[in-house]
């Protein structure tokens, strides 16, 4: 007669707040790896920061020079770039949550005892490093379009980066939710991307617009992390009044300007409403 076995038991480890910390910091640590590893990505992305600032506008300050007020064209939409390259950066990095699904790993990290909430934080973290950083390399061109390397301008723009990055990529997170397929992020994300860009006021002054576009201007969420880099870098820069007036106006509603700390509010309201979004997605069985 042979001996039954008995099978053997298995222990999965419950959740707990040390195992959903250690998961945001493997997440998060993956994302850099990912980035730092892949120089084509790192390279490529730089590219059109490059042709916006050095080829857009050197070519096009030749025909604004009168109504820019003597002030170069490339110092006034340096900010502007600085948050286009955050924003592709991010939402590239919210995409690879697509990628994951198409070959299977996403459901392998699902499947782990945490708490899908702990996935997503340390995704979203993970995706606002490396657009940070990706700004920050951007950042370090600042002197060759006339903004001065001052310690409290790059603090401030790099603090905004980073606010800008979290909540971008909290939008990519949430969208890269429900999509399946790589080709229909991509054409979703180039459907919203580049209209928040040229919405925000990134290559305009968001002041003596035609009504329906400072309606739109106003509820892009873009706006709020381009305006106050714009006034951090004006305000340490020496222009007369009225060309500060009329290319650093700011945002109004209603008349009323709204000050850099409501405007960095709005983007951080954003970003955690987009965190929560997209953690109730993925809380979702699929």
């Amino acid at each position: 007669m042979t001996a039954t076995l008995a099978p053997a038991g298995v222990r999965v480890p419950g959740r707990s707040v040390r195992g959903d910390l250690r998961a945001i910091g493997i997440v998060w640590q993956r994302e850099l790896i990912r980035f730092s590893s892949d120089r084509l990505r790192i390279a490529t992305s730089l590219i059109q920061p490059v042709l916006f600032l050095f080829v857009l506008g050197s070519g096009l300050s030749r025909l604004t020079g009168g109504s820019t007020e003597g002030v170069d064209l490339r110092t006034f939409i340096f900010p502007g770039i600085l948050a286009m390259s955050v924003m592709f950066t991010a939402m590239f990095s919210a995409a690879s949550i697509v990628w994951d699904r198409e070959f299977g790993f996403l459901r392998e990290m699902l499947v782990a005892p945490v708490r899908r909430s702990a996935i997503v934080l340390g995704k979203c973290l993970g995706g606002a490093t490396v657009a940070g950083f990706q700004g920050l390399v951007v950042l370090a061109l600042a002197g060759f379009v006339g903004v001065p390397y001052d310690a409290a301008l790059l603090v401030g723009v790099f603090a905004c980066q980073l606010l800008l990055a979290f909540t971008i990529t909290a939008f990519g997170v949430m969208m890269a939710a429900r999509v399946s397929q790589m080709q229909s992020f991509m054409a979703l994300t180039q459907m919203l991307i580049m209209p928040l860009f040229f919405l925000s006021g990134a290559l305009f002054p968001v002041s003596g617009l035609p009504r329906w576009l400072t309606v739109l201007n106003r509820i892009d969420p873009l706006t709020y992390a381009v305006d106050p880099m714009r006034r951090i870098v004006f305000n340490h820069l020496d222009l007369p009044a009225a060309a500060v007036a009329r290319l650093d106006p700011g945002v109004t509603w209603g008349g009323w300007h709204v000050p850099g700390w409501l405007e960095a509010l709005v983007v951080a309201v954003l970003g955690v409403t987009f965190l929560a979004v997209a953690i109730v997605e993925f809380s979702r069985p699929e």
